[in-house]
C-alpha cells in the first residue's frame, strides 16, 4: 500500500462512531474481547449519529400526511424532507421520483411490477438475488459472468443488438459486487443500454455506503439501495428515478395513501383514482423513522466527506489483501483481477478448510464476525468456485462437517465504522488458524458449524 494512502487514512478520517463498537463477546477459549463486526456487506452497524437523530425525533412521532395535529404535521414535514435529502444525496434529475420501500429487494420488485408490457430484461448472472430474481414475469436474458469490465460492456451491447428494437427493455446491474467488492463499469453500461433504446437500473446496495452515487453522472434511469447497508436501521430502502413507468403502473400495494379519490358506482362497485406522485407506490402508513434514518445517514456520510472515507477504506482494503496474500492456502475470489477497483468486500476460500468451520473459528476463538455461504449470489459464487450450476447449496452453510469440502466461501466486509484493529486482528487470526489450526472442537448443528460443548 502506498505511503499516501496510509497517510490519508490515518490523518484525514477516523472511523465514524457506530452502535456496538464497544460490545464485548465471550470466547470459547476463555475471556472476552471487543467484537470485530466485519460483515458490513450483509448489514452495516447503524451510525451513532443516525441513532441519536432518530432518538431525538421519537417523542414527536405522529401520523403523516392526513393529521391536523402538530405532531402529525411535524412528522409529515420530516418524512418529506427526508425524501428531499435522499434525492439530493443521489443527485437525481428534477423530474425523478423517489419512493421509500423496505429494502433493495423491495425496490427492484416494485420496479419489476411497473415494467411495460413486452419489456425485455437483461441481467448478468453475477447479480445478487435481489436484482437477479424479480424479473420472472418478464422476458429475461441472463448474461454470463464477464471477466473484465470491457467484456461486460461488450456482452451487453451484443445482447441488446440482438433484441427486438421496437419493444421496451431494461438492464439491471450492480454497482459493486456483494461477493468480490469489485466496481462495475456502470457509466459505460448505461451508455450501451441507451444506445440500444434500453433503460438501466442500478443496484447500489453495496455501492452507496462506500462511494458517492450520482444518478445524473452515471446516467442511470433508476437506482435502488437499502438503509441497513447505509448505516441506518433495518426495514427501509429507496427506489429513485424516472417517473413515467411508475406513474403508468398499477400501485405496488393497493390501499390508503396511494389513492386520491375512491367512489362507489351505481352498480355497487368501486372506482379509484390513484396518485401520480411517489405516494402511488407507498400505500399504508409509511416507515417514517426508516425514511428519516436513511436521510440522517446520507447527511452523516456527506458531512464526513466521501473522499476521506474512500481513502481510509482503501487503506483497510490494502491491509486485508496484503495480509491474505501472505497465506498461500488462501484464494481470494475475483472476476476482474487483482487490479480492479473495489469496495471493502472480499471473499475467499482456504485450502483444507470448510468455509463454515473457518468462519465459526473466527467468531468463537477471536470474536470476529464474518459471513460464509453463497451470499445470495449463487450463480456468481459457483462460477468463481468452479462448481457445477446444478450443485446444491444455500445462502448459509451446507451440511458439511469441519474439514469436509464445502461449496461456500468466506466473506469479510467493512466500511466507515471499522477500526484498524479489527482488520489487523482478522488478518492475524487467518494466519494463525491456517498455521496452527483451530484450538476448539466444532460440530455441525442445523446446517451450521458451531463450537462443541
Amino acid at each position: 500500500m502506498s505511503v499516501s494512502t496510509v497517510a490519508a487514512a490515518q490523518t484525514v478520517c477516523a472511523p465514524l462512531p457506530v452502535l456496538g463498537r464497544d460490545v464485548t463477546v465471550p470466547l470459547v477459549t476463555g475471556g472476552e474481547v471487543t467484537y470485530a463486526a466485519l460483515d458490513y456487506a450483509a448489514s452495516a452497524p447503524a451510525l451513532q449519529r443516525v441513532w441519536d437523530d432518530v432518538a431525538a425525533y421519537a417523542p414527536y412521532y405522529g401520523s403523516v400526511h392526513r393529521g391536523a395535529g402538530y405532531l402529525s404535521q411535524l412528522s409529515t414535514d420530516l418524512f418529506e424532507n427526508a425524501r428531499r435529502t435522499v434525492t439530493e444525496f443521489l443527485d437525481c434529475r428534477a423530474d425523478d421520483q423517489l419512493i421509500f420501500t423496505r429494502s433493495t429487494t423491495d425496490s427492484l420488485n416494485l420496479l419489476a411490477s411497473a415494467l411495460p408490457d413486452g419489456c425485455q430484461v437483461f441481467v448478468f448472472e453475477t447479480e445478487h438475488h435481489a436484482s437477479l430474481l424479480p424479473w420472472q414475469h418478464a422476458q429475461v436474458t441472463y448474461l454470463d459472468a464477464p471477466r473484465t469490465p470491457e467484456q461486460a460492456v461488450a456482452t451487453l451491447r451484443e445482447a441488446l443488438a440482438a433484441r427486438d428494437p421496437k419493444g421496451p427493455a431494461l438492464v439491471c446491474v450492480t454497482g459493486a459486487s456483494n461477493v468480490t467488492g469489485e466496481l462495475w463499469p456502470v457509466r459505460e453500461l448505461a451508455a450501451a443500454a441507451h444506445e440500444h433504446g434500453a433503460r438501466i437500473v442500478l443496484d447500489a446496495a453495496q455501492l452507496a455506503p462506500h462511494h458517492p452515487v450520482s444518478v445524473q453522472d452515471l446516467d442511470v434511469d433508476w437506482v435502488a439501495f437499502s438503509g441497513h447497508k447505509l448505516y441506518a436501521p433495518f426495514g427501509s430502502g429507496v427506489l429513485a428515478g424516472r417517473a413515467d413507468w411508475l406513474r403508468a403502473a398499477d400501485p405496488y400495494l393497493a390501499g390508503g395513501g396511494a389513492s386520491r379519490k375512491v367512489t362507489r358506482r351505481e352498480d355497487g362497485g368501486v372506482d379509484v383514482e390513484w396518485h401520480d406522485s411517489a405516494a402511488r407506490h407507498e400505500a399504508g402508513s409509511p416507515n417514517v423513522i426508516g425514511a428519516y434514518s436513511i436521510a440522517a445517514a446520507c447527511n452523516a456520510l456527506t458531512e464526513a466527506g466521501f473522499e476521506s472515507l474512500v481513502a481510509r477504506e482503501q487503506y483497510l482494503i490494502d491491509t486485508v489483501r496484503a495480509g491474505l496474500a501472505e497465506v498461500p492456502e488462501v484464494r481470494v475470489l475475483s472476476l476482474f483481477g487483482d487490479d480492479a477497483p473495489r469496495v471493502g468486500v472480499i471473499s475467499f476460500v482456504v485450502e483444507g478448510w470448510n468455509s463454515s468451520h473457518f468462519a465459526a473459528a473466527l467468531s468463537a476463538e477471536y470474536g470476529i464476525g464474518v459471513r460464509d455461504g453463497l451470499f445470495c449470489a449463487h450463480p456468481l459464487v459457483r462460477t468463481l468456485l468452479g462448481s457445477e450450476p446444478q450443485t446444491q447449496g444455500e445462502c448459509g452453510a451446507p451440511e458439511a462437517a469441519p474439514g469436509e469440502k464445502s461449496l461456500n466461501a468466506i466473506r469479510v466486509s467493512f466500511g466507515a465504522g471499522t477500526p484498524d484493529e479489527h482488520v489487523e486482528r482478522f488478518v492475524g487470526a487467518v494466519k494463525e488458524l491456517v498455521r496452527d489450526g483451530a484450538r476448539w472442537e466444532y460440530r455441525t448443528e442445523g446446517g451450521r458449524c458451531v463450537p462443541a460443548v
